[in-house]
């Protein structure tokens, strides 16, 4: 090969070679430049996202929940799949009264993650807002156990507390009392905590564990009215009526003002006083309860007559008087009657001679008390304590 040709060939592999390493590097180039304009993209989508997702949060929790829907259909224009969007925007859409799609929503994001616990605490209210029972219990217990971001056993506690809201509005007593039972077992040793589950359990119309709880709410707070007066109604409930008596004193003594706790005694008190069955009570207070409770359901008896006669001169029909305000009428007569011929041999003497006279005087005051019960005129105090010494002996 001449000089010159081999000139020539060497010329043009040079000149391939810049070409070849200016195009690489002009293509080196053009990729950062494009991924850093794709990085910047995607920043300038973020960062809109977390503004508008800001701007939602904001109006979430001024409960502008109509614009926080905006807000936040708006950040998911530049993140259709974040989570965290999604379920605020679930939130606002139900703070909007837009259930179904907030239902929609939060269906989606429960196929994502199952064991959100906020994701199931939102489809139970749900539920439970469309009167789907077994739905709402089923996400209500998924959301006890489920996992919770932050402060995850104050979370499964409310959880547990709304749950057993919701039970006692369903009415479902038998499911709230197990559910206050194991909410029981994770209670913080603080009064007002126990106090709460007491008004709980009373509401469940679990007594028993209703004093347990107010019972060590009192150990540490001994002179707490609400507790106090708690106790005393759970204690009453129970037909533990001594017991009863020494808490709504004191309940009364610690708050003046409570007369629900007020009236309580009177009554407690009563039974105390019209209960000759009472143990270790003397022959002669045994016969003067007898007397007294006799001469109550004879007060009682007047006045169902009283009620009957007033509501036959008022009424043309007296038929339909006899069936709304008045007692039986042919039971009326006939325990009247019975109740007269009693009060010609009653007395302290024939009592203290013949202890069957009691339960037979007994017997006719609490058949009194009971066929006149919600039939004429409301109650004295006196006949709310004959009819629970009754239900003590009933059987007896």
């Amino acid at each position: 090969m001449s000089e010159r040709r081999r000139w020539n060939f060497r010329r043009y592999l040079t000149h391939d070679a810049f070409i070849l390493i200016l195009l690489t590097g002009l293509a080196i180039v053009l990729f950062l430049a494009v991924g850093g304009l794709s990085r910047m993209f995607h920043a300038q989508q973020h960062a809109l996202g977390e503004r508008w997702f800001a701007r939602g949060v904001a109006d979430l929790q001024s409960r502008r929940f109509d614009a926080a829907v905006i807000d936040f259909r708006t950040a998911l224009r530049y993140a259709r799949d974040d989570y965290t969007y999604q379920l605020n925007l679930a939130e606002a859409l139900i703070g909007a009264g837009r259930t179904s799609e907030a239902n929609a929503y939060l269906i989606n994001l429960w196929d994502r993650q199952p064991e959100n616990g906020f994701v199931n605490l939102e489809l139970a209210r749900i539920a439970a807002q469309q009167s789907e029972t077994e739905k709402a219990l089923r996400y209500y217990h998924n959301a006890i156990y489920a996992t919770w971001p932050q402060n995850e056993e104050m979370a499964r506690h409310n959880t547990r507390l709304e749950l057993i809201e919701y039970l006692l509005h369903i009415n479902a007593k038998t499911q709230a009392q197990s559910e206050l039972i194991a909410l029981a077992a994770n209670i913080a040793d603080d009064p007002s905590q126990q106090r709460q589950l007491g008004d709980l359990f009373l509401r469940a119309q679990d007594y028993e564990h209703a004093l347990t709880a107010y019972r060590q709410s009192l150990k540490m707070d001994p002179h707490n009215p609400a507790a106090l007066a708690g106790a005393g109604r759970a204690a009453l409930q129970l037909a533990r009526y001594s017991e009863a008596r020494n808490l709504l004193r004191s309940a009364v003594a610690a708050n003046p003002n409570d007369k629900d706790s007020e009236e309580r005694l009177k009554i407690t008190e009563l039974v105390l006083q019209l209960d000759p069955f009472r143990p270790q009570l003397s022959a002669a207070d045994r016969n003067r309860s007898v007397l007294a409770a006799f001469n109550a359901a004879g007060e009682r008896l007047n006045s169902c007559s009283a009620t009957n006669n007033n509501a036959a001169a008022t009424n043309n029909n007296a038929a339909a008087a006899a069936s709304h305000n008045s007692s039986d009428p042919s039971s009326l007569p006939e325990l009247s009657e019975e109740w007269r011929k009693l009060k010609l041999r009653l007395t302290e003497n024939r009592l203290s001679r013949d202890p069957d006279l009691v339960n037979q005087t007994m017997q006719l005051v609490f058949n009194i008390e009971r066929k006149t019960n919600g039939t004429c005129g409301s109650l004295t105090e006196a006949d709310d304590a004959l009819l629970m010494i009754a239900r003590l002996h009933e059987g007896n």
